[in-house]
């Protein structure tokens, strides 16, 4: 090679890496100054981002999606409530209910939700659970067993302060995502102004949650405030069958929580891509056929070559490039030799009972006959 050429292939080299380098980072992740996040995929549950995603943190009134969530499922709607004189004086944001006033629990859940009524919260709790103290137990009983919570504690119905009173982004996605499932709560938390007529306050209710007209695809759910936590937020967003959940915790003021939301959305809207294998869906291995039991959703990042493998144990594994994704139960349909599986017997176990049984009946057979 004639040395002349070697600089200039350096120079080459020198300018084309950098262009390269930036056609990679078209998947570059969002930029967050809050505390912690997550962005949640709310079908499938995968995780698209996070920061801090497991710290314990304040959550203040984002705690009222569980609250709300909990009276749905566990309380009869049409219920009337009793305002307690607790409910009536307790601090922050309210509805202004009257102590006495009887209200609908469904009027008490949209006053929780759509304007953080406190007085709400501690309505609803004496309501469902005796007092706010046994409903506190309700809410982390409810959420670890529904929602799968590893790391947050709960104190109260509306999230004022209280030091042993804290969440995780990551638990605030998961409680979230079990909340959207009902569609009553997705409504609720998805209205934008509420007439509402009690007897010491008359007025239209607006959205605590201005995400609702911030961004085009939202769909909820919840913010909060207080000294402490800073602001907070969860926020849910739906385009083109994909589902969102943003968690956005202590960020310095509203705008900053409702613009990392966005970010977080556009993030994952534009970057990934969901799908789902519907149940009864079939497989093949070893001359054995399996079957899918329960619809799998899953998430990939767009352009994503997706395989679906059957292992040795009889599980469906969904793998991308960069590793497995998630797996999904399967039921043996077939034997190696093409023969149906009777689902209704543990193979092997009740032949080998029948047998037993078989030989016991003859032996008193031959007892009796011989007589």
């Amino acid at each position: 090679m004639n040395r002349i050429w070697i600089p200039v292939m350096i120079l080459v080299l020198l300018f084309t890496l950098p262009l390269q380098k930036g056609l990679a980072a078209v998947d570059k992740q969002p930029a967050t100054e809050s505390e912690a996040a997550i962005l949640m995929d709310g079908k499938s549950g995968q995780v698209l981002f996070e920061k801090n995603s497991d710290k314990k943190m304040f959550p203040a009134s984002i705690t009222k999606i569980l609250t709300g969530i909990i009276a749905i499922e566990q309380g009869e709607l049409d219920d009337k409530v009793i305002v307690s004189e607790r409910a009536r004086n307790v601090d922050g944001t309210r509805v202004y209910l009257k102590e006495g006033e009887e209200v609908p629990l469904k009027k008490l859940v949209q006053g929780l939700l759509m304007n953080s009524g406190n007085d709400a919260g501690i309505a609803i709790a004496e309501h469902l659970g005796g007092s706010v103290e046994n409903f506190a137990q309700v809410m982390n009983t409810f959420a670890e067993e529904k929602a799968g919570i590893e790391n947050s504690n709960f104190k109260n119905p509306h999230g004022l302060f209280d030091k042993d009173h804290y969440v995780t982004a990551r638990d605030m996605a998961k409680i979230t995502q079990y909340a959207m499932q009902n569609e009553t709560f997705k409504e609720i938390v998805g209205t934008k102004e509420l007439e509402w007529k009690g007897e010491e306050w008359e007025t239209t209710i607006i959205n605590h949650n201005r995400l609702l007209w911030r961004y085009d695809d939202a769909t909820g759910a919840k913010t909060g405030w207080v000294t402490k936590s800073g602001h907070t937020l969860v926020g849910t967003a739906e385009r083109g069958g994909m589902e969102l959940i943003a968690v956005v915790l202590k960020a310095k003021n509203a705008e900053q929580s409702y613009t990392e939301a966005g970010t977080l959305f556009d993030y994952g809207f534009e970057n990934y891509e969901s799908a789902t294998i519907p149940a009864g869906t079939t497989y093949e291995k070893d001359g054995i056929e399996y079957e899918l039991e329960e619809s799998l959703p899953y998430t990939k990042k767009k352009g994503t070559v997706i395989t679906e493998k059957v292992t040795r144990k009889g599980y469906l594994l969904i793998e991308a490039d960069n590793g497995i994704l998630t797996t999904g139960e399967l039921k043996q349909v077939t034997k190696a030799s093409g023969e149906p599986v009777d689902q209704g017997k543990d193979e092997g176990v009740e032949d080998e009972n029948s047998s037993w049984k078989d030989a016991i009946f003859q032996w008193f057979a031959s007892l009796f006959s011989s007589k």
